[in-house]
């Protein structure tokens, strides 16, 4: 609300400023010729007076020229007044439009493209309150719950329904059955019944035990989520993570990662996941497309001057090892230049448009290679920011970092 009221009073007083403008007198800005003829008439009096004391003229002339000048006078005083007679009717319904137009304008043009409710925060206080927002996020039942009832699709045939029904009562006398579990997993999630698919899919991780997979555990969160209707709730979150945690690649836990950082204000770690995975590919993997759909407005969220990489990935990386022994047979000042040109690609290409931590590696070793220490130990600490809180990232960076020796 105090917002508000500053924007109005500034915008109040702006429009006072224009109105005294409008509405002041000719007269207070150029001066009228009738003022001009007034002050001519009353040195002319003066000077009558004089004319007499030094005896110039006589008495009666005088008199004579006394009453012309005051006859004038008297016209050019009536002359001003008349002037002086304005119609302030059209300033003053001037001064209601524009007043009209600035504040109303201010009030609906920050209601269109500004956020009314949020105060302008540092980048510090984004993050806290990015970070808060998300460990205090709705549980899975509360999305759940506020979602309406399942309901069977219509045109699912008699027999599908009749073995549907037949596969829960075994499966419900059967809590061990893991095939069991597994197609009705399966089938649930066919007929749009996620939250029972989620279920069933928990039972095949129980079931499992420490033989699940990494694609197993993210089934399960992926359920969860279709659950929710494209939510990320922490039980999905806790699931992606524990399937990261047995596969650092996994792409799908890693799409789900960057979903749930854009619903909780961190489009920039976000577009960092996104991103490597559009560069890793493949091109038609599932999780491709709606990334494609979004990515480019997560960048503009993020600050990031973004163009689509190809997908799977030829984006020049940057030198190899190869690459440096293949110039080998090049004069000092060649391979230095041929070296230096690659590294500064996928210098600049990291600092605008960002890229998975190998490119990132490639790059510190590039640059100790070339004898660029201090510059290697500064990429290598930005790197560490950047991939803070991604523990296989950050792993990848080290070990770049320690065969480049800048870092422990």
């Amino acid at each position: 609300m105090t917002f508000w009221i500053i924007i109005v009073a500034i915008a109040a007083v702006v429009v006072l400023m224009l109105g005294r403008v409008m509405l002041q007198d000719g007269d207070d800005l150029v001066p009228d010729a009738s003022d001009y003829d007034l002050k001519v008439y009353r040195d002319q009096l003066a000077e009558v007076d004089r004319d007499v004391t030094r005896g110039v003229i006589g008495a009666e002339d005088a008199e004579r020229a006394r009453t012309e000048i005051s006859r004038r006078i008297l016209a050019a005083d009536a002359n001003r007044s008349v002037i002086g007679q304005k119609d302030t009717a059209a300033p003053r319904l001037l001064i209601g439009l524009v007043a009209v137009a600035l504040i109303g304008g201010s009030v609906a043009l920050y209601t269109w493209i500004g956020q009314p409710g949020y105060g302008d925060l540092a980048l510090e206080d984004r993050i806290a309150f990015a970070e808060q927002m998300r460990e205090n996020r709705p549980s899975q039942q509360t999305a759940v719950d506020s979602l309406p009832p399942f309901v069977p699709q219509e045109d699912l045939s008699e027999e599908f329904t009749t073995l549907m029904k037949r596969l829960r009562e075994t499966v419900s006398g059967r809590p061990n059955d893991l095939q069991g579990h597994q197609l009705l997993a399966q089938n649930e999630a066919r007929i749009g019944n996620f939250t029972a698919a989620a279920k069933a899919q928990e039972a095949v991780l129980r079931i499992k035990g420490s033989e699940i997979t990494a694609d197993d555990i993210s089934d399960y969160g992926e359920l969860l989520v279709m659950a929710a209707g494209g939510y990320v709730s922490p039980e999905a979150e806790k699931a992606f993570r524990a399937s990261l945690a047995k596969d650092e690649n996994d792409a799908r836990s890693r799409y789900y990662i960057g979903l749930m950082m854009i619903q909780t204000g961190r489009p920039d770690l976000a577009f960092r996941l996104w991103d490597g995975l559009l560069r890793r590919g493949p091109a038609d993997a599932p999780w491709i497309e709606p990334i494609l759909a979004q990515i480019e407005s997560v960048a503009q969220l993020a600050g990031v001057n973004y163009t689509i990489p190809a997908i799977g990935g030829a984006d020049a990386p940057g030198p190899s090892a190869q690459d440096i022994e293949a110039a080998a047979d090049m004069t000092p000042a060649e391979r230095m230049e041929m070296i230096g040109g690659m590294v500064e690609g996928l210098s600049n290409r990291l600092a605008t448009e960002g890229g998975p931590p190998q490119d990132w590696a490639r790059l510190i070793t590039s640059l100790a290679i070339m004898g660029n220490p201090s510059q290697a130990r500064a990429i290598y600490d930005n790197a560490m920011e950047v991939f803070a809180g991604e523990p296989g990232a950050i792993d990848t960076i080290r070990a770049a970092g320690q065969q480049a020796g800048v870092a422990e």
